[in-house]
C-alpha cells in the first residue's frame, strides 16, 4: 500500500487500522482505485485509546477503514473515541455477516461495515454512504457533530414528550441553526398530536431507506414547526418492529445534519430504546416526584446501567416538581442514589393551553424558564459558532469521486 506520513498535514486522507496484513493487500488494490486522488496510509497496531488523535498525527484521517476481526475487543474500544474526531468517518472491517457485530459496530458510530472478502461494489455503497452522510461543501472546515439529546420517560404520563417538544423550541431559541425533533416511539408516539402535524411519512419510512438517505429524500420525510424540523412517529403503532430494532441510521444520519438533535422516545426499554440511550450524547430520564414514578426510575436507572449506558450521560429530571407533594429534591437524591439534574415546576394552565394550540410553552411562564434553564445547563447558547447550512453530496467525498472512479 502507498505509505505516508501519519504526521502529514495532508487535510484529506484515509487510514487502514489491521495488524492484519493479507486484509491489507486485499484492499490494497480497491483503495487505490477508487481513492486515487486521496493520501492513503496504514497502521498496523490499534492505537491505544485516550489519545488516539495524537497518534494518528496532526491531521488526523478522514475516513477510517478499521479491522475488527483480527482484534474486537481493542476495536470495539477505540471506535466511539474515533468516531469523536471532527471529520473522522468509520468504515468497520468484518470477517462475516455476523448481525451482532453488525450492531455493535453501528451502535459504537461506524458510518457502515464491509464484508471480507471486500469487493468494488461494497467498497463504493460503503462511500457513497460517507458522501451522504457528510453534507460540508468542498473547503469548509470540519463540521462538529450535533449534541443528540434522547428524553426516555422511567414510566408512562411523566411529559417526557411535552419536555422533548419544548427542548427542541428552546434549543432553536438559544442560537442552533438546525434542530431536529424525532418521535421515535413506535407503539405510542404523540409529537405530532401536541403539535398538530400531519404527514405521508414517518420514521418508519427513513429506517426502511436508511442505506439511501440523502438531503431530497430527508426533506419529503421531515416536516416543520416553527424552524424546527420534526420527524414523525407512524399514525398507527407499529406493534412489533423485528427486522428494525435499531435506530442508528436514522441518528447517524442526523448527527451529521444538524447542530442539535432531540429524541423522544416510548420507554427505556428494549434493543430500539437502547440503541437511542447508546448514540444519545445527553440521556434526560423524566419522571416526577411521586412514589411510583420515582420507583420506575430507580429501575430504569439500574436497567441502563446492567446495560452498558454511560452513567455519565445519563441526567435525572424531575418534572412537575411540586415541593409539598411528593418527595423533596435532596431526598430523590439520595433514595436514586444519582443527582437530580433539574427540576421543572408543575405549570399545568401554561402547559395545557399551549397544547390545545400545538405551540411551545412560553418561554416566559415557570415551565418556560426552567425549560431555557435546562437547555443552558447542557450547553444552549453557549456556543454561537453554529454549522452553516449545506446539502447535497458535495461534501468530504466530492474530489474522492471526482479522480477516483474509473
Amino acid at each position: 500500500m502507498q505509505r505516508h506520513d501519519p504526521a502529514s498535514s495532508s487535510s484529506r486522507r484515509a487510514i487502514v487500522i489491521s495488524p492484519d496484513r493479507q486484509l491489507v493487500a486485499d484492499l490494497e488494490p480497491l483503495l487505490l482505485q477508487h481513492l486515487a486522488a486521496v493520501p492513503l496510509s496504514h497502521q498496523a497496531s490499534y492505537p491505544v485509546a485516550g489519545n488516539i488523535s495524537a497518534q494518528l498525527g496532526t491531521a488526523p484521517a478522514q475516513l477510517v477503514f478499521l479491522d475488527i476481526a483480527s482484534g474486537p475487543d481493542q476495536a470495539l474500544a477505540l471506535l466511539p473515541e474515533l468516531t469523536q474526531i471532527a471529520g473522522v468517518q468509520v468504515l468497520a472491517v468484518l470477517a462475516g455477516n455476523d448481525p451482532d457485530s453488525v450492531l455493535k459496530c453501528l451502535r459504537a458510530g461506524a458510518v457502515d461495515f464491509l464484508l471480507r472478502p471486500v469487493t468494488a461494489d461494497q467498497l463504493v455503497a460503503a462511500l457513497g454512504k460517507v458522501a451522504r452522510l457528510q453534507p460540508a461543501v468542498e473547503g469548509s472546515a470540519p463540521q462538529q457533530q450535533a449534541k443528540i439529546i434522547v428524553v426516555m420517560p422511567a414510566k408512562g404520563a411523566c411529559g417526557a414528550t411535552t419536555l422533548a417538544c419544548n427542548l427542541a423550541f428552546q434549543w432553536k431559541r438559544s442560537g442552533a441553526q438546525r434542530v431536529l425533533l424525532a418521535d421515535l416511539d413506535p407503539l405510542a408516539g404523540t409529537v405530532s398530536f401536541l403539535l398538530k402535524l400531519k404527514s405521508s411519512f414517518s420514521f418508519m419510512d427513513a429506517l426502511q431507506r436508511g442505506h439511501e438517505l440523502d438531503v431530497d429524500l430527508w426533506r419529503t420525510t421531515v416536516s416543520s414547526s416553527n424552524g424546527v424540523d420534526v420527524l414523525l412517529a407512524p399514525d398507527l403503532a407499529v406493534t412489533g418492529i423485528p427486522q428494525y430494532v435499531d435506530a442508528t441510521p436514522i441518528i447517524n444520519y442526523a448527527r451529521n445534519a444538524y447542530d442539535v438533535v432531540i429524541i423522544d422516545t416510548g420507554s427505556v426499554y428494549g434493543e430500539w430504546n437502547l440503541s437511542q440511550a447508546n448514540a444519545a450524547t445527553d440521556l434526560l430520564l423524566v419522571t416526577t416526584n411521586e412514589l411510583p414514578a420515582l420507583q420506575s426510575a430507580q429501575r430504569a436507572l439500574s436497567y441502563l446501567e446492567a446495560n452498558k449506558v454511560g452513567k455519565w450521560k445519563t441526567r435525572l429530571v424531575v418534572n412537575r416538581y411540586q415541593r409539598d407533594v411528593g418527595l423533596s429534591r435532596d431526598v430523590i437524591g439520595t433514595a436514586l442514589h444519582t443527582e437530580v439534574f433539574e427540576t421543572i415546576p408543575s405549570d399545568y394552565e401554561a402547559v395545557q393551553a399551549a397544547l390545545m394550540e400545538g405551540k411551545s410553552v412560553p418561554p416566559a411562564t415557570a415551565f418556560g424558564k426552567a425549560v431555557a434553564q435546562l437547555t443552558e445547563r447542557m450547553g444552549g447558547g453557549t456556543d454561537k459558532s453554529r454549522r452553516a447550512s449545506g446539502g447535497g453530496l458535495s461534501g468530504l467525498l466530492g474530489g474522492f469521486f471526482s479522480k477516483g472512479k474509473k
